[in-house]
Protein backbone atom coordinates (compact mmCIF):
# COMPACT_ATOMS: atom_id res chain seq x y z
CA UNK A 1 0.00 0.00 0.00
CA UNK A 2 1.24 3.32 -0.71
CA UNK A 3 2.38 5.29 2.58
CA UNK A 4 0.51 8.69 3.34
CA UNK A 5 3.69 10.38 2.95
CA UNK A 6 3.35 9.76 -0.74
CA UNK A 7 -0.10 9.98 -0.93
CA UNK A 8 0.27 13.58 0.11
CA UNK A 9 3.48 13.52 -2.33
CA UNK A 10 1.10 12.68 -5.53
CA UNK A 11 -1.45 15.72 -4.33
CA UNK A 12 1.04 18.38 -4.12
CA UNK A 13 1.78 17.69 -7.71
CA UNK A 14 -1.62 17.62 -8.82
CA UNK A 15 -2.20 20.60 -7.28
CA UNK A 16 0.12 22.11 -10.36
CA UNK A 17 -2.37 20.89 -12.64
CA UNK A 18 -4.19 24.06 -13.54
CA UNK A 19 -7.55 22.29 -13.65
CA UNK A 20 -6.86 20.56 -10.02
CA UNK A 21 -9.40 23.53 -8.28
CA UNK A 22 -11.94 22.16 -10.72
CA UNK A 23 -11.85 18.51 -8.97
CA UNK A 24 -10.66 19.64 -5.89
CA UNK A 25 -13.95 18.73 -3.89
CA UNK A 26 -14.40 15.33 -5.93
CA UNK A 27 -11.04 14.38 -5.02
CA UNK A 28 -11.52 14.92 -1.45
CA UNK A 29 -15.36 12.89 -1.13
CA UNK A 30 -13.15 9.94 -2.97
CA UNK A 31 -10.28 9.82 -0.33
CA UNK A 32 -13.00 9.93 2.62
CA UNK A 33 -15.45 7.94 0.95
CA UNK A 34 -13.76 5.45 -0.29
CA UNK A 35 -9.68 5.16 0.85
CA UNK A 36 -9.38 2.21 -1.22
CA UNK A 37 -9.96 3.30 -4.43
CA UNK A 38 -8.57 6.70 -4.00
CA UNK A 39 -5.41 4.65 -2.95
CA UNK A 40 -5.44 2.22 -6.09
CA UNK A 41 -5.85 5.57 -8.39
CA UNK A 42 -3.01 7.29 -6.74
CA UNK A 43 -0.65 4.99 -7.32
CA UNK A 44 -1.78 4.96 -10.77
CA UNK A 45 -1.68 8.35 -11.10
CA UNK A 46 2.07 7.95 -9.88
CA UNK A 47 3.08 5.19 -12.27
CA UNK A 48 2.21 7.46 -15.25
CA UNK A 49 3.66 10.69 -13.74
CA UNK A 50 7.15 8.75 -13.51
CA UNK A 51 6.40 7.06 -16.77
CA UNK A 52 5.98 10.42 -18.39
CA UNK A 53 8.84 11.72 -17.10
CA UNK A 54 10.99 9.16 -18.01
CA UNK A 55 9.89 9.13 -21.75
CA UNK A 56 10.38 13.40 -21.61
CA UNK A 57 14.15 12.38 -20.25
CA UNK A 58 14.75 9.87 -22.75
CA UNK A 59 13.42 12.22 -25.49
CA UNK A 60 15.25 14.89 -24.39
CA UNK A 61 18.35 12.70 -23.83
CA UNK A 62 17.95 11.63 -27.16
CA UNK A 63 17.73 15.05 -29.03
CA UNK A 64 20.28 15.95 -27.04
CA UNK A 65 22.77 13.71 -27.43
CA UNK A 66 21.84 14.35 -31.40
CA UNK A 67 22.60 17.93 -30.88
CA UNK A 68 26.14 17.26 -29.48
CA UNK A 69 27.33 15.04 -31.88
CA UNK A 70 26.39 17.40 -34.67
CA UNK A 71 27.92 20.37 -32.77
CA UNK A 72 31.29 18.52 -32.16
CA UNK A 73 31.07 17.56 -36.02
CA UNK A 74 30.13 21.63 -36.98
CA UNK A 75 34.17 22.71 -37.05
CA UNK A 76 34.10 20.19 -40.04
CA UNK A 77 30.79 21.07 -41.69
CA UNK A 78 30.37 24.07 -44.59
CA UNK A 79 29.01 27.02 -43.00
CA UNK A 80 26.52 28.74 -45.04
CA UNK A 81 28.10 31.75 -46.74
CA UNK A 82 26.31 34.91 -48.20
CA UNK A 83 28.07 34.14 -51.74
CA UNK A 84 25.82 31.29 -52.29
CA UNK A 85 22.82 33.58 -52.69
CA UNK A 86 24.04 37.37 -53.03
CA UNK A 87 26.69 38.73 -55.84
CA UNK A 88 29.04 39.64 -53.14
CA UNK A 89 30.82 41.87 -55.19
CA UNK A 90 27.76 44.13 -55.74
CA UNK A 91 27.42 44.60 -52.23
CA UNK A 92 31.02 44.18 -50.41
CA UNK A 93 31.94 47.98 -50.41
CA UNK A 94 28.62 49.46 -49.69
CA UNK A 95 27.48 51.42 -46.60
CA UNK A 96 26.15 49.50 -43.54
CA UNK A 97 22.33 50.87 -43.98
CA UNK A 98 22.33 50.33 -47.96
CA UNK A 99 23.00 46.45 -47.11
CA UNK A 100 20.40 46.49 -44.78
CA UNK A 101 18.00 47.58 -46.99
CA UNK A 102 19.01 45.47 -49.88
CA UNK A 103 18.86 42.47 -47.19
CA UNK A 104 15.12 43.82 -46.63
CA UNK A 105 14.34 44.15 -50.03
CA UNK A 106 15.57 40.71 -51.38
CA UNK A 107 13.52 38.82 -49.16
CA UNK A 108 10.08 40.85 -49.27
CA UNK A 109 8.68 38.94 -51.61
CA UNK A 110 10.00 35.71 -51.23
CA UNK A 111 9.05 32.59 -49.00
CA UNK A 112 11.09 33.54 -45.55
CA UNK A 113 11.54 35.89 -42.75
CA UNK A 114 14.85 37.39 -42.20
CA UNK A 115 16.53 40.05 -39.91
CA UNK A 116 19.43 42.51 -38.88
CA UNK A 117 21.21 41.61 -35.94
CA UNK A 118 23.96 44.13 -34.30
CA UNK A 119 27.00 41.90 -33.85
CA UNK A 120 26.84 42.13 -30.00
CA UNK A 121 23.31 40.73 -30.17
CA UNK A 122 24.52 37.80 -32.54
CA UNK A 123 27.44 37.00 -29.99
CA UNK A 124 25.24 36.72 -26.72
CA UNK A 125 22.55 34.66 -28.54
CA UNK A 126 25.36 32.23 -30.17
CA UNK A 127 27.07 32.10 -26.53
CA UNK A 128 24.02 31.39 -24.64
CA UNK A 129 23.16 28.87 -27.65
CA UNK A 130 26.55 27.21 -27.21
CA UNK A 131 26.21 26.24 -23.34
CA UNK A 132 22.14 25.95 -23.95
CA UNK A 133 22.19 23.89 -27.09
CA UNK A 134 18.48 22.85 -27.01
CA UNK A 135 15.23 24.12 -25.82
CA UNK A 136 11.14 24.22 -26.12
CA UNK A 137 9.21 26.82 -28.12
CA UNK A 138 5.57 27.30 -27.51
CA UNK A 139 3.72 28.59 -30.26
CA UNK A 140 -0.18 29.80 -30.38
CA UNK A 141 -2.40 27.60 -32.10
CA UNK A 142 -6.28 28.20 -32.45
CA UNK A 143 -7.15 25.81 -29.32
CA UNK A 144 -4.06 24.96 -27.91
CA UNK A 145 -0.05 25.84 -27.67
CA UNK A 146 2.38 23.60 -29.98
CA UNK A 147 6.10 23.08 -28.53
CA UNK A 148 9.30 23.45 -31.04
CA UNK A 149 12.59 22.00 -30.51
CA UNK A 150 15.38 24.19 -31.52
CA UNK A 151 19.19 23.57 -31.63
CA UNK A 152 22.15 25.24 -32.46
CA UNK A 153 24.90 24.00 -34.86
CA UNK A 154 27.16 26.34 -36.63
CA UNK A 155 26.04 29.61 -37.28
CA UNK A 156 22.46 28.13 -37.87
CA UNK A 157 19.00 27.37 -35.44
CA UNK A 158 16.99 24.45 -36.41
CA UNK A 159 13.35 23.87 -35.01
CA UNK A 160 10.94 20.97 -35.53
CA UNK A 161 7.46 20.52 -34.04
CA UNK A 162 7.89 18.27 -30.87
CA UNK A 163 5.16 16.36 -32.02
CA UNK A 164 7.28 15.48 -35.32
CA UNK A 165 10.19 14.51 -33.10
CA UNK A 166 8.24 12.36 -30.73
CA UNK A 167 6.89 10.72 -33.63
CA UNK A 168 10.31 10.66 -36.06
CA UNK A 169 13.32 10.78 -33.23
CA UNK A 170 16.32 11.81 -34.94
CA UNK A 171 14.69 11.80 -38.71
CA UNK A 172 11.67 14.60 -37.55
CA UNK A 173 12.31 17.31 -40.51
CA UNK A 174 12.77 21.06 -39.71
CA UNK A 175 9.74 22.88 -39.39
CA UNK A 176 12.21 26.44 -39.49
CA UNK A 177 15.74 26.77 -40.39
CA UNK A 178 17.36 30.25 -39.56
CA UNK A 179 20.61 30.95 -41.34
CA UNK A 180 23.03 33.99 -40.09
CA UNK A 181 25.72 35.26 -42.06
CA UNK A 182 28.59 36.58 -40.53
CA UNK A 183 30.41 38.88 -43.81
CA UNK A 184 29.93 42.01 -42.39
CA UNK A 185 30.24 41.05 -37.98
CA UNK A 186 33.43 42.99 -37.95
CA UNK A 187 33.80 45.57 -40.84
CA UNK A 188 29.92 46.84 -40.29
CA UNK A 189 28.94 45.56 -37.54
CA UNK A 190 25.86 43.61 -38.49
CA UNK A 191 24.88 40.04 -38.81
CA UNK A 192 22.21 39.23 -41.53
CA UNK A 193 19.44 36.31 -40.31
CA UNK A 194 17.31 34.62 -43.00
CA UNK A 195 14.93 32.01 -42.06
CA UNK A 196 13.43 29.24 -44.03
CA UNK A 197 9.86 27.75 -42.99
CA UNK A 198 7.87 24.41 -43.99
CA UNK A 199 5.01 26.63 -45.34
CA UNK A 200 2.98 23.20 -45.33
CA UNK A 201 2.97 23.74 -41.37
CA UNK A 202 4.18 27.08 -40.67
CA UNK A 203 3.01 31.08 -41.90
CA UNK A 204 5.43 33.54 -42.06
CA UNK A 205 3.84 35.24 -38.85
CA UNK A 206 4.53 31.55 -37.08
CA UNK A 207 7.75 31.71 -38.52
CA UNK A 208 8.17 34.89 -37.00
CA UNK A 209 6.62 34.27 -33.90
CA UNK A 210 9.13 31.71 -33.23
CA UNK A 211 12.25 33.44 -34.02
CA UNK A 212 11.49 36.55 -31.72
CA UNK A 213 10.77 34.03 -29.11
CA UNK A 214 14.51 32.43 -29.22
CA UNK A 215 16.11 35.88 -29.19
CA UNK A 216 14.00 36.52 -26.28
CA UNK A 217 15.34 33.73 -24.67
CA UNK A 218 19.01 33.20 -25.85
CA UNK A 219 19.89 37.55 -25.40
CA UNK A 220 20.00 36.50 -21.39
CA UNK A 221 18.08 39.78 -20.66
CA UNK A 222 15.69 38.49 -18.53
CA UNK A 223 16.19 36.31 -15.15
CA UNK A 224 13.42 33.82 -15.36
CA UNK A 225 13.71 33.02 -19.03
CA UNK A 226 17.47 32.26 -18.39
CA UNK A 227 16.48 29.87 -16.01
CA UNK A 228 14.36 28.29 -17.73
CA UNK A 229 16.77 27.59 -20.46
CA UNK A 230 19.06 26.57 -17.81
CA UNK A 231 16.74 23.62 -16.43
CA UNK A 232 15.62 22.53 -19.60
CA UNK A 233 19.23 21.87 -20.37
CA UNK A 234 20.73 20.72 -16.92
CA UNK A 235 17.67 19.60 -14.87
CA UNK A 236 14.95 18.04 -17.15
CA UNK A 237 13.09 17.04 -14.40
CA UNK A 238 12.25 20.33 -13.27
CA UNK A 239 11.33 21.89 -16.38
CA UNK A 240 7.57 22.90 -16.41
CA UNK A 241 5.68 23.17 -19.92
CA UNK A 242 3.68 25.90 -17.79
CA UNK A 243 6.25 27.94 -17.34
CA UNK A 244 6.91 28.71 -20.87
CA UNK A 245 3.20 29.75 -21.74
CA UNK A 246 3.29 31.97 -18.83
CA UNK A 247 6.36 33.51 -20.30
CA UNK A 248 4.57 33.88 -23.55
CA UNK A 249 1.79 35.40 -22.27
CA UNK A 250 4.05 38.33 -21.25
CA UNK A 251 4.92 38.71 -24.77
CA UNK A 252 3.72 40.33 -27.69
CA UNK A 253 4.76 40.48 -31.05
CA UNK A 254 4.23 42.47 -33.42
CA UNK A 255 1.49 41.77 -36.28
Amino acid sequence: MISRTKTDQILEHLKDNPYFDKYAKKIAELQKVNPDVFTERIEEQEKRIKKNKEKLEQERSVYQAKAKAEASQSSHTKEARLSDIMNMEMIRDKKREEIEQIWTQYHKQKDYICAIMETEQYEKIFEHGRKYPLFLLPLPREQCYEFFLSQFQGNKVYMTSLLWYQTHKENAPECLTLTHYTEFKDCKGIVLMRGEFDLNFLNAHEAQCLANELQLYYTGNNPQRSKLLETFNNTPNDFKYNDLIGQLEKISFAT
